[in-house]
């Protein structure tokens, strides 16, 4: 293509600010709740940013980025005209770059898989007409943004009033939770050992029988139990305290399982909203190199690492105005709060990538903080917050699709 340079240019160019937008915005949404209740440091958080988003989007994105790049609207109609499609490609990343990072400006957590979506909606609609947008994909999406919070939030509802039950609403509570904590920590194990051991070893297309991989869920359980355990033992070396003391140290119990949730929440991360920013940047330069391949295992690869890149230096550059919307106003979090949160959010996460469907990892997550403040009474939760919150998830499916359709307009005007 005469333009082909520059195509790649302007798309690796917005991709990165878009990741960065994504950093600042979604990353630190995701970190919220741990950074809120002070349950990690901020050098912990960029150790567990760095590591667990690039594992998560190497691991268990790859679905994800097949899903937006052609699984929304039919790039087959374009075989004849892929100039057309890099336009639309472009245009999403334009939309998503100017509306993520507006929104990281204001501090309102918006969803970086509503505004890719409802941009490679709304281009694809203008560009193809109608009948090129995979309409039943789009509905089992938008089903998703409802029902993965609503999920999020009755799993974190659940799991906090069991927390309040059988520790913090105990008449010896430091006693429950040296009885109880072991048992929420060999849940943790569970989660995380499904999520980044079997996901793993499926993208390397390593098959195990089921014994192998309940061993290798059993065997990753125990060494997060007793690593957790050792982390807590001058905790629980602890006697005779008087019960407001009690209370402050079960909290940190809770502080140790946050650091496991906080991994497996920005793994999830990694795995859904990484895929979903570099998968209009891949599109775009497979066509330009291949004029009609959307399939380049090692441009995908690339641009994992290079998205990964982007979102962790937005988050530690410009995240803490989101942070502050999430950790703070919704609801008051404490560790074991914040617990319940992002382990209801990453579970409920890497459930629907694992199947391909794009969620929001943002809206998920605002619905288990939501879940949390509600199981402390509807008094404990800042509604004129969660109103914003949801009123800019409205707004940003119209906004994204009129935004990108502009750009598209001008990209073939520009560059015929």
């Amino acid at each position: 293509m005469d333009y082909g340079l520059v195509f790649i240019l302007l798309a690796c160019t917005i991709g990165l600010l878009m990741t960065w937008g994504i950093g600042a915005n979604d990353l630190a949404n995701i970190m919220s709740p741990a950074l809120g209740a002070k349950a990690i440091t901020v050098k912990q958080a960029i150790l567990i940013a760095i590591v667990f988003e690039i594992a998560g989007a190497f691991l268990g994105g790859n679905q994800v980025t097949e899903t937006i790049r052609g699984g929304i609207i039919d790039t087959h109609q374009l075989a004849h005209a892929p100039h057309l499609l890099i336009y639309s490609m472009l245009a999403v990343l334009f939309s998503g770059c100017i509306w993520i990072n507006a929104a990281s400006y204001m501090g309102m957590p918006v969803s970086i898989t509503n505004t890719v979506i409802g941009a490679i909606v709304g281009v694809g609609a203008m560009a193809l007409g109608l009948h090129a947008v995979h309409w039943q994909m789009v509905g089992y999406i938008a089903i998703s943004w409802v029902s993965s919070p609503t999920i999020a939030g009755v799993l974190a509802f659940l799991l906090f009033n069991s927390i309040k039950k059988t520790i913090l609403a105990s008449a010896e509570p430091f006693d429950a939770a040296k009885k109880y904590i072991p048992l929420y920590l060999i849940v943790v194990g569970i989660v995380l050992s499904i999520m980044m051991f079997l996901k793993g070893l499926k993208h390397f297309e390593i098959e195990l029988s089921l014994f192998s991989k309940i061993s290798v869920v059993i065997l990753t359980t125990t060494a997060i139990l007793v690593v957790g355990l050792f982390a807590m033992k001058r905790i629980l070396a602890k006697a005779h305290l008087n019960r407001h003391m009690q209370f402050a140290y079960i909290e940190g119990m809770f502080s140790v399982l946050m650091v496991f949730t906080a991994c497996s929440m920005v793994f999830a991360h990694g795995s859904n909203d990484v895929a979903i920013a570099v998968g209009p940047v891949s599109g775009v330069i497979s066509l330009v190199l291949n004029g009609k391949s959307l399939h380049d295992g090692w441009i995908v690869s690339g641009m994992m690492l290079f998205g990964c890149l982007g979102v962790i230096l937005g988050l530690f550059m410009y995240g803490r105005k989101v942070i502050a919307t999430v950790g703070h106003s919704i609801t008051t979090l404490t560790p074991s709060r914040a617990f319940a949160a992002t382990l209801s959010a990453s579970s409920t996460v890497i459930v629907s990538t694992s199947i391909g469907i794009p969620v929001s990892a943002t809206q998920t997550l605002v619905g288990a903080v939501f879940g949390v403040g509600l199981a402390r009474g509807i008094d404990a939760l800042n509604l004129n917050v969660i109103r914003n919150i949801f009123l800019s998830w409205i707004v940003t499916l119209p906004a994204a699709a009129l935004i990108a359709t502009g750009f598209f307009y001008g990209l073939r005007w520009m560059f015929g």
